[in-house]
């Protein structure tokens, strides 16, 4: 079993112990991950790139978790295998980004 595999589990089993399941809509679930994602923003608002670096490696710890719990929540409910849509999403974004024109570019992939 894959340590993916692993966490949704985990992660099925914690919410069902507390009939949490009624609340998790693909609608909440996908706001829930958006405003998890805005409090790891907020750990670098306002800083500096040096300042940014040195943010509390616990609380980027405690966000990213809830991020990613949010993230597989939305794909079990949508019975989504997690490796596959992202190595899916990498094939597509390698056809955009070829290695010759993307290279050291941080371009959006319609100018390079």
């Amino acid at each position: 079993m894959s340590d993916i595999n692993t966490l949704m589990e985990a992660l099925v089993k914690f919410r069902d112990e507390r009939d949490w399941k009624q609340f998790h809509d693909s609608k909440n679930l996908a706001i829930a991950l958006s405003i998890e994602a805005a409090e790891l923003n907020e750990l670098f608002l306002w800083k500096d790139v040096k300042e940014s670096e040195q943010v509390d490696i616990q609380r980027i710890k405690e966000e990213l978790a809830d991020v990613f719990a949010y993230a597989l929540l939305l794909a079990e409910k949508h019975q989504l295998n997690v490796s596959e849509i992202v190595l899916d999403k990498i094939q597509r974004n390698s056809e955009k980004y070829p290695v010759e024109k993307s290279k050291g570019n941080a371009q959006k992939y319609t100018e390079l």
